[in-house]
């Protein structure tokens, strides 16, 4: 099942109303004060955000605009022998830029007129529901943290690199924004907790770590893919498996280990077929059917 609440650092608001970034033991940068003091900052702001508010601002280190330098660098490489054509596309026409991290005001300013996404702060895990149901509306819940310096090629969680070049890349691409704000519909109908976690997990597929076959080579599409400079190199030792819907919403997966099976379309219109028609019809009912079945 899906277990992605996993992948964030909990925050915390104290009874003086401090904000905590509570850091795993492995975390790189759990013993760098600094960095944890930053860390509590950029929460705190995304906290205290409210929707119509200007975007919260962030005042980047040159550290950790070095670290964004290097992951972009790296990436942009690793995409062009590896990402499909239709994100290549969307980042051509996204243009993020490479040389420093860009606030999410600079994001959404460049996303908006390729597909209507737009981003909000976020200061860590979104509940499910607000964070893929807010889809339907074209607004991604990101984060604003950078992974720690001693570490620019690795992070334990979801950080302004995967928020943005894995994830604003692929909406970039309007045929991937499209079923983006399907799930975001979907989301509406969907009434149990097992549902809502078995979209989820379809999405986790998908979205995020989905693979198609073009021009007789494996790409990728899914955003946790394009985003992980070690996941990348590697998708292509993946058993691949056909797209499944059943599967996908049942399969058991680790998510601190590079992923084993990957669910491969033929072609970006299947994933439009069979992805979102899921979405397009998924009810607590056809849910239900599926775990009934495993």
């Amino acid at each position: 099942m899906f277990t992605e609440g996993r992948l964030y650092s909990p925050v915390t608001t104290g009874s003086d109303g401090d904000v905590t970034v509570h850091l795993s033991a492995e975390h790189p940068g759990v013993h760098d004060p600094e960095y944890r003091a930053r860390r509590n900052s950029i929460a705190a702001l995304a906290l205290a955000y409210r929707p119509g508010e200007p975007l919260p601002r962030i005042d980047y280190s040159e550290a950790e605009q070095q670290v964004w330098r290097i992951v972009s660098a790296e990436l942009t490489h690793k995409h062009a022998d590896y990402a499909c054509a239709e994100v290549l596309a969307g980042e051509q026409r996204l243009a993020l830029p490479v040389d420093h991290i860009p606030q999410l005001a600079e994001v959404t300013d460049k996303l908006v007129p390729l597909s209507g996404f737009r981003y909000v702060p976020a200061a860590g895990l979104v509940p499910l529901r607000e964070f893929f149901g807010s889809f339907a509306d074209r607004i991604f819940h990101s984060t604003q943290y950078i992974r720690h310096h001693s570490a620019p090629l690795y992070t334990p969680e979801p950080d302004a690199v995967h928020e943005i070049i894995g994830h604003a890349n692929q909406l970039a691409a309007p045929r991937f924004a499209a079923l983006y704000a399907a799930a975001g519909t979907a989301v509406a109908r969907l009434e149990t907790d097992a549902a809502l976690k078995f979209l989820a997990d379809v999405f986790w597929f998908s979205m995020e770590f989905g693979v198609l076959r073009e021009h007789g080579e494996i790409r990728c599409y899914g955003a946790g893919l394009l985003s992980s400079y070690g996941e990348i190199e590697e998708f292509r030792q993946a058993r691949l498996r056909p797209l499944d819907i059943h599967e996908m919403g049942t399969a058991a997966y680790d998510i601190t280990h590079y992923q084993p099976v990957l669910y491969c379309a033929e072609s970006v219109a299947q994933i439009e077929d069979v992805i979102g028609g899921f979405f397009s019809t998924v009810s607590d009912d056809t849910v239900a059917a599926h775990l009934a079945a495993q």
